[in-house]
């Protein structure tokens, strides 16, 4: 996925999901599912935890799906996928024809048992249904060590549902749960490190993309799809209505988040880290907070030591990950 071609011929393969769906102008939610997707020509099963992206695409009776697609709770995407993996393997394994690639002769038998062989399974969920109330589920998941693909749309809020705060909004950030006034100014704990979290269980692959940069989204979705094994995928995802920035500025947004290290492209691939991409000179923390009125008392001169605290936060991380990939 490094090359112009393989980009030409995964964007000229139908997609997975198709447009008319109902996600607001600027969302990165739609953007980012079709470059995950565009990158396998397995055949797969989407499992889609409740959010905007289950809402937005499927509305009954129609939807976006052109692809087996289950819709679960808030905080059970990765059992649904463990629970898919776990019924495939058995299927397998108690079909011999299958295991030996031979055409299985059962009532609704599979077509190809090779193809079927080949599944992937991939879920899609916000950060809501991954660092909070689905966390549980997906530390399970990964522990049990089932083959799937864990993909957080990663909008830094509970956006479906009025954009609550979750513990992956950043430090300051104001939302209807956390707002800015006189006595607090929004948000007053740092985010979760998810990407950490996950890199502890120990599994094969664990990355952290935006869309904006989709070479490199596109190369890390292919490796975690086609990893055996359970891989994450942590993908900043621009939501214009809740961060009440531009429509169109969401790609210069995630490209900013980048330059200043608020979103590291990084991976690790079985405990190995690396950086993919080190900003030639690191831009400030208010080059990614401008543009976005969810940050805008931050700006102010009463509340430069909160900006301050965030520029820190962000530099510790960094250097944190420096260590991780032995950089120096």
């Amino acid at each position: 996925m490094n090359s112009f071609l393989s980009l030409k011929t995964a964007s000229a393969r139908p997609p997975k999901l198709a447009g008319g769906h109902r996600l607001c102008p600027g969302c990165g939610l739609g953007i980012i599912v079709k470059q995950v997707l565009a990158t396998t020509t397995d055949p797969v099963i989407v499992v889609n935890a409740t959010g905007c992206l289950e809402i937005c695409t499927s509305p009954f009776p129609q939807t976006s799906w052109q692809t087996p697609w289950i819709h679960s709770l808030f905080e059970n995407a990765a059992a649904v996928a463990s629970g898919i993996d776990a019924a495939r393997k058995a299927f397998i394994r108690k079909t011999p024809e299958i295991s030996r690639g031979i055409k299985p002769q059962i009532s609704g038998g599979i077509k190809n048992p090779k193809t079927f062989r080949k599944i992937k399974i991939i879920a899609f969920a916000g950060d809501g249904g991954t660092y909070d109330i689905g966390l549980q589920a997906l530390s399970g998941a990964v522990e049990r060590g089932h083959d799937f693909t864990f993909v957080c749309l990663d909008n830094e809020g509970y956006m479906n549902t009025g954009y609550q705060r979750s513990s992956a909004s950043p430090l300051g950030a104001a939302t209807s749960t956390s707002p800015t006034g006189k006595k607090i100014h929004g948000k007053q704990t740092v985010r979760k490190d998810i990407i950490g979290i996950l890199a502890a269980h120990c599994i094969p692959y664990v990355a952290q993309a935006t869309p904006a940069n989709h070479l490199d989204l596109m190369a890390k979705a292919a490796k975690a799809i086609n990893t055996p094994g359970p891989a994450f995928l942590n993908i900043f995802s621009p939501c214009p209505t809740n961060w009440k920035s531009a429509p169109a500025a969401g790609m210069e947004i995630c490209q900013n988040a980048v330059e200043t290290n608020f979103w590291p492209l990084c991976e690790a691939e079985n405990g190995k880290w690396k950086i993919n991409y080190q900003p030639k000179k690191r831009q400030i923390i208010e080059e990614f907070l401008k543009g976005q009125k969810r940050f805008r008392h931050l700006l102010k001169k009463e509340n430069v030591k909160l900006k301050n605290r965030l520029q820190l936060e962000v530099d510790a991380r960094w250097q944190r990950l420096l260590q991780l990939a032995k950089i120096r």
